[in-house]
């Protein structure tokens, strides 16, 4: 890069500036609120970067080596009319300001009309193979346009510009200069950059020129001769060379004359490095999603977030905001960071990567933690136990209401959490299982609390009714009751009648359920093998949510929570909810056994007369297992092995 093309960087960032200033007086005179450059007018997001800067201006600059800590002599070299080189000797010393060449002098105030040099101690000291190295901090990332090194010595024979994106630690070469390119790094002058090694320092021999002996200046762009340069906002590869914390200089050898090897004391200390200014032009890096960089409370500098983004590069997103994953903002699209849809139900949330694809990239939140009795990706649903109140939104904290199923009536403690229906033993109705259906009574059963009335028998109701340890069966009077025959009653006695254990409530009558089953004969056994794996169409884990009928078929919804086989066939793509078929026959043999509010690893394949049905039908070669961590293991496995072809 010439002197001309740094001075234009220089124009470029003075003309910024004044347009920053122009732009804040402008809208002082205003007392609305100046628009922020990370959103249009209209509120959408778009993408936003810092102002370009020198990065490097009063910044600290570590030495290794600096001339004066005792009073020495040094010399400085030109040519008179005659082209005769002549030298003129001066002290430097530390301890006199006037004298004194520091560090500090490299990022001050460029002042052409007063020019403040950084020195080295001279020949004998530093000369290969000694070297002497600046060190820069930035103290955050950087994406950086040029570094610029302003000499007030000769430009050095070689030297190399190093950086480092983890604060010091480790360093990558950026740059050589040298004149001998081949001797000093061991790469040719003539390599150039390609797409296979965009990330590779160059040497060049086009700057390490002793002439002139002051004032010549040696610039590095960071994307000049890169292939992928003009497209840099869609080169990560890029994005990453132009990223760095610090910066260091580390001069190898000194350009001389030839004389030094005379045993001439003004030759010798007439070499030395000598700079005036060292400038890092670039921007603060906060992948598109902030205008400035601010000082935090750690006193660290940070990126300004926006976009629901955090760190200190904007380089993640914001607590509760992972429905899709984290990208660098480009000029097409802001890629801001969105929140997890938990219906107000939870506070934290993670991404799940499979889960954003099956939706097609549009969500992949998953809620963590539901309160007021919700379940589910979303909190979208109420958990075992509770239905929800179809007169309150999802989003309300009472939405979700207790079964309350009747402890005799019902085949259970679960209902339907879409209805709230409990679900009730033969001749028991009632949403919550708590009396007997038109045409049943009582009888003195707790498995069988309803029987089927005969003609011309009265049958006198037994009712149920809760002790303190069990519920106990009591003979009831219609007349001095007043009951009516189909109430399930549950009032406390102390009545020494048949009792209803733990054990035995809600299970049916044995006889009943061999006389329903005899003509079932045996399930298969269900095994989770690679090879069934692969001659499947799909495997899917499952929470089964509600249970309806239709036909001779129970459909349950389902939240699919993850699909395990790729290519599958168009109407089993994966979904976030979708319908589960068995048909009912099967499902009373327990071939196989689904119930709601359960998770189940679903394995099978897709048969072509099931077209009408959307989702998934499970029969009885199906594979159905209730869900596991050990078998979650097992299928991503197997599915990592259909991905490279092993199926």
């Amino acid at each position: 890069m010439t002197s001309a093309v740094v001075a234009v960087f220089v124009l470029i960032l003075s003309v910024e500036l004044a347009v920053r200033a122009s732009k804040i007086k402008y809208h002082d005179q205003f007392p609305g609120k100046i628009p922020d450059p990370c959103y249009h007018d209209n509120g959408e997001p778009k993408r936003c970067v810092p102002d370009f800067i020198n990065a490097a201006s009063s910044r600290k600059v570590e030495a290794s080596s600096t001339c004066g800590a005792e009073p020495e002599h040094y010399c400085r070299s030109s040519k008179d009319k005659n082209g005769e080189i002549t030298r003129h000797c001066f002290v430097c010393d530390a301890s006199n300001p006037k004298y004194s060449f520091p560090p500090e002098f490299l990022t001050d105030l460029n002042n052409p009309s007063n020019v403040t040099c950084w020195m080295s101690k001279t020949y004998s000291a530093v000369q290969y193979p000694s070297n002497v190295t600046l060190t820069l901090s930035l103290d955050k990332k950087f994406e950086l346009t040029y570094i610029s090194l302003q000499f007030c010595s000769a430009r050095p024979h070689s030297m190399a510009i190093l950086k480092s994106v983890d604060y010091g630690k480790t360093w990558t070469p950026f740059q050589y200069y040298s004149n001998d390119c081949k001797k000093m790094y061991s790469k040719s002058p003539r390599s150039q950059a390609t797409k296979a090694n965009e990330q590779e320092a160059l040497c060049s021999e086009a700057y390490s020129n002793i002439d002139p002996f002051t004032g010549a200046r040696v610039a590095y762009s960071t994307l000049e001769g890169r292939p992928s340069g003009q497209d840099f906002e869609n080169s990560p590869v890029l994005q990453d060379w132009v990223t760095a914390t610090d910066i260091k200089v580390e001069f190898h050898k000194l350009n001389t004359l030839g004389d030094e090897v005379k045993d001439d004391d003004g030759a010798k200390k007439s070499y030395y490095y000598s700079l005036s200014d060292f400038a890092v032009g670039g921007r603060c890096k906060c992948n598109g999603h902030a205008s400035k960089c601010i000082t935090g409370r750690d006193g660290r500098l940070a990126c300004d977030c926006k976009h629901n983004t955090a760190g200190y590069d904007c380089e993640k997103c914001q607590a509760f905001h992972y429905d899709r994953p984290w990208q660098r903002a480009s000029s097409r699209e802001a890629n801001e960071c969105v929140a997890c849809n938990c219906n107000l139900h939870a506070r934290r949330c993670r991404f799940n990567y499979e889960l954003y694809q099956m939706s097609g990239s549009r969500s992949g939140g998953v809620c963590l933690n539901c309160k007021h009795n919700t379940a589910g990706r979303h909190c979208h649903y109420c958990k075992e136990g509770y239905f929800k109140d179809s007169s309150r939104r999802i989003t309300d904290k009472r939405a979700c209401k207790a079964c309350s199923c009747h402890p005799v009536g019902a085949l259970g403690k679960f209902c339907n959490q879409t209805t709230g229906q409990c679900p009730c033993k033969d001749g028991v109705t009632g949403l919550t299982c708590n009396r007997c259906a038109k045409g049943y009574q009582q009888s003195t059963s707790p498995v069988a609390p309803c029987i089927k009335k005969h003609a011309g028998q009265l049958v006198k109701p037994w009712v149920t009714e809760p002790s303190a340890n069990r519920h106990v069966v009591k003979k009831v009077d219609y007349k001095q009751s007043g009951h009516h025959d189909n109430a399930v009653d549950t009032k406390h006695t102390e009545s020494h009648k048949p009792a209803v254990t733990e054990a035995s409530r809600g299970r049916p009558n044995p006889r009943e359920e061999d006389e329903e089953t005899e003509d079932c004969g045996k399930c298969r056994v269900k095994k989770l093998t690679i090879q069934k794996f692969c001659r499947r169409d799909f495997a899917i884990q499952a929470q089964i949510i509600s249970r309806d009928q239709e036909d001779d078929w129970i459909k349950f919804t389902a939240s699919i929570d993850a699909s395990f086989r790729k290519g599958v066939p168009e109407r089993t793509t994966r979904k976030a909810e979708s319908y589960i078929w068995v048909q009912k026959s099967d499902l009373a043999c327990k071939c196989p056994k689904i119930r709601v509010s359960r998770r189940y690893i679903i394995v099978g394949k897709n048969r072509a007369e099931d077209k009408n049905r959307p989702g998934y039908v499970v029969d009885r070669a199906t594979t159905v297992i209730r869900f596991k961590e050990k078998w979650q293991r097992r299928l991503r496995r197997f599915a990592k092995r259909e991905l490279n072809g092993k199926c």
